[in-house]
């Protein structure tokens, strides 16, 4: 019933066009294969993705409160999407940087075609800088894993990073399928990954994003995959993410208050001062009554008695009032409504959403035999703190 979001700590672009090129700074993070007709030979392009594991295993261990029962998911917004004309996989693998598992690759400051071009972070040749160490495709760490990598000699020099395919008896075959309708934004499970590095089984250096290997140096001008998501440098509200998602439902109730079952209802919602700051976490309470209540000779107004929701029948969902789109969408495991003593209610987490900007609750029920989404105007907005 629950999500929360954490946002990169650097990313970057390799290019083996440009095998010595850093991008660290770029506003764009490229995944493409282009096959250019002034000589036919194909450039591929890969992104690296890392957020901190500090704040991975603050999520698990003081949020979540549970090192295993959780959902992780790697998102990426597409600013701009091409030749995708059949079925494209994806893949995303953990990176590796060096025998010394304590190294780190650099994100450099670098930003596509600089004049001269950056080369003070990771390139296609080495994850530190142009001209040192290269990736350590089929070098063994210290701890004996050896990491993989991909690349074609006729169209590039050796590098494009390396990435641990398995360990300890995890596969890390993670890929997404795209198809020319299809959303572009990625979305994908990662926790194989995320239980790699919280369990010390691999270092955390982040993602590695590329095409699968039969759409990388493919020379046909057929197979010409680009895909370009916002980075964490970006100045849109669609940097990465990764989401953890995790169910807190709870149904602990009060037998003075009915559940209401039923179509014809009506929902407030309380404990939305309007304003929250970015680092809020707000407990929504929910005024739940009959839209048309019977009549009867009661000693109180029959408009303000309480109702709780259907158990596990109702979910939230938070919407962009500007762009109309999903913050949160709805998710029959993890956005579920709960109910204690008082009333329904629902947890909400401000930090995954950008500042400044102004956000829609939605509250979708099944109840009386049909499902009913409610929106009447329940705003709020998220400043910077």
């Amino acid at each position: 019933m629950a999500v929360y979001k954490i946002f990169p700590y650097q990313d970057t672009t390799l290019y083996s066009m440009f095998p010595k090129m850093n991008t660290g700074i770029d506003p764009i993070n490229q995944i493409s294969n282009l096959n250019f007709a002034i000589d036919t030979q194909p450039s591929v392009a890969r992104s690296l993705i890392q957020f901190d594991t500090d704040e991975i295993n603050d999520v698990i261990e003081n949020i979540i409160g549970d090192p295993i029962n959780y959902q992780t998911r790697l998102r990426s917004y597409i600013a701009t999407a091409q030749g995708i004309v059949e079925s494209s996989i994806l893949e995303v693998w953990p990176i590796a940087v060096a025998t010394n598992e304590e190294i780190n690759w650099n994100q450099g400051t670098g930003t596509y075609l600089d004049q001269p071009l950056t080369t003070d972070g990771a390139c296609w040749e080495s994850p530190f800088f142009a001209n040192s160490n290269q990736w350590p495709i089929q070098v063994a760490d210290a701890a004996g894993r050896v990491p993989s990598g991909s690349y074609n000699t006729a169209y590039a020099t050796i590098g494009g990073g390396a990435w641990y395919t398995g360990s300890g008896g995890n596969d890390f075959n993670v890929t997404a399928s795209f198809g020319p309708r299809s959303d572009k934004d990625l979305n994908i499970i990662v926790d194989d990954i995320i239980h790699a590095w919280t369990s010390s089984e691999l270092p955390n250096h982040g993602f590695l994003l590329k095409w699968e290997g039969n759409a990388e140096f493919n020379t046909s001008k057929l197979v010409q995959p680009v895909m370009q998501y916002y980075s964490v440098d970006t100045n849109t509200i669609y940097p990465p993410e990764l989401e953890f998602r995790w169910d807190d439902f709870s149904w602990i109730t009060s037998s003075d208050i009915p559940v209401l079952d039923q179509q014809n209802i009506y929902i407030s919602l309380a404990e939305n001062p309007g304003i929250f700051y970015s680092e809020s976490i707000n407990r929504f309470r929910l005024n739940v009554r009959e839209k048309y209540p019977k009549r009867e000779y009661v000693t109180g107004s029959l408009y303000t008695k309480q109702h709780y929701l259907p158990s596990a029948s109702a979910w939230y969902a938070v919407k962009d009032l500007d762009t109309n789109e999903f913050v949160v969408d709805f998710d029959t495991n993890y956005t579920k409504i709960s109910a204690d003593t008082t009333s329904s209610y629902f947890d909400l987490y401000m930090n995954g959403f950008e500042p400044e900007r102004y956000y829609q609750v939605l509250i979708k029920v099944d109840a009386g035999g049909s499902t009913t989404i409610y929106n009447d105007e329940y705003y709020f907005k998220v400043i910077n703190g």
